[in-house]
């Protein structure tokens, strides 16, 4: 029996409710392949502002580190926007991702079958289908680059820099690169090279990665364009590399015409197996603890956990093909409805995923 020490942060707003559905199936998974997963709850985000007075307690951080892996729900709200930086909620994310080193962000893009009739591209496009890897560098640009304000003769200014070396830019080619060779192994790189210099010192390093990768169809798009082509044609794309912050952006795009962002997990990783697995979307106050939220994203977290942190392909198979299962019964949340289709809540839609897993 393989035994893996696995750290909970449920978070915000729906984020407990749908960590909690993630769980109930890594439990069945532990029982069906005689594995032992032994979760440990820790706090951080809004909840441990409220209860600890910061947003990553240093205990959080230790359980963190010691643990094998790290699963979290959702991290945020708006009630500490007047906090100082260093303070909010979302803080403790970038903190996590720094002191672990976590500087992969993996979020795949998938349009399942059924949900193709509420995709809202056009229905040829949507019938090409879409299967895109975004992989996102996580430690470095403009969301860890100096930043400040100052007084001038026009008013305050503010600025916030973009800054990556090629170190930094390399890891996440081979990244990316590495991963393409197991899909479609075709990579497009996304810059502004066109206007920013650390855009250009990005693409050639992508271009020398590239050079021990001959297998693997290279090109580059200017983020715009990017944004444009991923409504236009989606079917283009199978692994796209790209800085934090424009992968910030087109993760967003994707989640919208793959059917709802409740349907995309991600994942932060490094080289060394250790990582945090989370769904994309937010912790949505508005419907917490209203038994509406999707844990689909957060489910299929748990089976990128299983792959690329624990090395258990087989299991997280068996999550992913449970979810498509569902899916194809025309049980949808609120956020994937169709016509044809019935509406359950988190706790129900979890438990159908539960009993599909095999």
């Amino acid at each position: 029996m393989t035994e893996y020490k696995i750290a909970t942060i449920p978070g915000d707003g729906i984020g407990p409710e749908v960590l909690a559905e993630a769980i109930k199936i890594l439990e069945k998974v532990s029982k069906l392949y005689r594995h032992k997963f032994t979760f440990i709850e820790v706090q951080a985000g809004s909840v441990a502002i409220d209860e600890i007075g910061e947003p990553l307690p240093k205990e959080t951080l230790k359980v963190c580190k010691d643990s094998d892996s790290i699963l979290l729900g959702a991290v945020g709200d708006c009630k500490q926007d007047a906090l100082s930086d260093h303070m909010k909620p979302k803080r403790a994310l970038l903190e996590l991702r720094r002191a672990l080193g976590l500087y992969a962000n993996l979020c795949p893009a998938i349009l399942h079958e059924p949900l193709k009739e509420i995709c809202p591209l056009r229905p040829d496009i949507a019938a090409l289908g879409i299967n895109i890897m975004i992989v996102r560098e996580l430690t470095g640009g403009i969301y860890f680059g100096d930043y400040g304000r100052k007084d001038t003769e026009l008013g305050f200014a503010a600025w916030d820099t973009e800054l990556y070396t090629t170190e930094e830019v390399r890891r996440i080619a081979i990244t990316a690169f590495d991963i393409a060779r197991s899909r479609k192994s075709r990579v497009t790189n996304v810059d502004k090279a066109n206007i920013l210099e650390s855009s250009r010192l990005w693409r050639e390093v992508i271009l020398e990665v590239a050079n021990d990768y001959p297998d693997v169809k290279l090109d580059h798009m200017y983020v715009d364009n990017a944004c444009m082509q991923l409504i236009k044609n989606p079917s283009h794309f199978d692994v796209i590399v790209t800085t934090n912050m424009f992968g910030d952006i087109l993760s967003g795009i994707v989640s919208q015409i793959t059917g709802s962002i409740g349907m995309l997990p991600s994942a932060g990783i490094n080289n060394g197996g250790v990582g945090i697995y989370e769904p994309i979307h937010g912790s949505a106050p508005d419907i917490a603890g209203q038994n509406k939220a999707n844990p689909i994203a957060a489910i299929l977290s748990a089976a990128m956990m299983l792959r690329y942190s624990f090395g258990l392909s087989q299991e997280a198979s068996a999550i992913e093909k449970a979810v498509a299962e569902v899916l194809s019964s025309d049980a949808r949340t609120e956020d994937i409805l169709s016509e044809k289709a019935y509406v359950v809540g988190t706790k129900e839609m979890g438990r159908l995923i539960w009993e599909a897993v095999e």
